[in-house]
């Protein structure tokens, strides 16, 4: 009785949560096809984001299908457990995902992004780690909202944005600990600057990602953040200590360089195009004289189409040059 109560409970969870998400990413009513699931993923990569559209031009063509897979696998599970908001909710949907990845791994899923994902998996060699990983870290995203130190933000990232780089280093059929130590160091930073540019935005969602120990630092503390969204100004202390953060993130961010020239070419402009959109995101928020709380800072049109000119051009450079190119 006990046990027929709590699935009752459960499917529950998951009908509400289903339900506050884009209708396609709810359980078909049929097991699709390979190629229909493959359609789906790449429908669902082709339009849910600008940047990743533009950056999937520059994909090895024979890769692009698996990557439509993964990103597919990763914006559902993202959104699972950011887009609902109900913490119960996403954590029944997030547990119904892990099902689908294990069942995944026994050929034995229903969803589209599985059935695309398992002849990645098999092609590429790919472990359940890294996905099962994300999912660690959407889960802790619906209880865990404060965090102590930049070591407690950096360990949210070792499975909020590290394990992305890793995927695509095994769909391009790299999996050394040299190249995956610099794609970690490229997606924290990522994520960090992710973390910077929507400070007011996580806030209004309950949620801090600046250390507690850099804000007692800098003499930043909540209620400066929730006065300064108020007023729509950021204190000099906030601002100063987002100074301090851009400044780590783009540390970070030059540590990782080293990784495009131990990829093939398009892999490496593809790298190379998101790496400086991070690095874009941090400047933003300089030219915005690091006030978070006015408003979220942005790449301007202008921007963006530099930057996609500068890949453009780097792609069809000698790799020694565009190598030339990375600070």
């Amino acid at each position: 009785m006990v046990t027929a109560s709590v699935e009752h409970d459960r499917e529950t969870l998951l009908a509400q949560g289903w339900a506050a998400l884009p209708a396609r990413y709810r359980p078909p009513a049929y097991t699709p096809s390979l190629i229909e699931a493959q359609r789906w993923c790449q429908e669902l990569t082709e339009t849910h984001y600008e940047n990743f559209h533009v950056a999937s031009w520059f994909l090895p063509a024979r890769l692009r299908t698996h990557f439509h897979a993964v990103y597919s696998y990763c914006r559902v599970a993202d959104d699972l457990g950011d887009e609902v908001g109900d913490a119960a909710q996403s954590l029944a949907l997030l547990d119904w995902w892990q099902g689908q990845l294990e069942r995944c791994y026994r050929g034995e899923a229903t969803h589209p992004v599985f059935v695309a994902l398992l002849p990645t998996i098999r092609a590429c060699d790919i472990p359940i780690e890294p996905f099962a990983d994300l999912l660690r870290a959407f889960r802790q995203d619906q209880t865990i909202t404060r965090f102590a130190s930049i070591e407690d933000v950096l360990a949210y990232c070792r499975y909020s944005a590290n394990p992305v780089g890793r995927l695509v280093l095994y769909v391009a059929g790299h999996r050394d600990a040299e190249r995956f130590r610099l794609a970690d160091a490229t997606c924290t930073a990522l994520q960090l600057a992710n973390f910077w540019q929507d400070v007011r935005v996580d806030y209004e969602k309950g949620r801090i990602y600046l250390p507690e120990a850099d804000m007692a630092r800098f003499k930043v503390t909540e209620a400066m953040l929730g006065e300064g969204i108020a007023a729509g100004r950021a204190s000099a202390a906030v601002r100063t200590l987002l100074r301090y953060e851009v400044g780590y993130a783009r540390v970070l961010f030059r540590s990782g360089l080293p990784l495009l020239a131990l990829v093939d070419r398009d892999l490496a402009v593809d790298l190379d195009l998101f790496s400086r959109g991070g690095l874009e995101i941090l400047g933003a928020i300089e030219r915005q004289q690091c006030d978070v709380l006015r408003g979220r800072p942005a790449i301007s049109k202008a921007r963006k189409a530099t930057l996609l000119l500068r890949a453009l051009a780097g792609k069809h450079l000698p790799f020694a040059r565009l190598r030339g190119m990375r600070a």
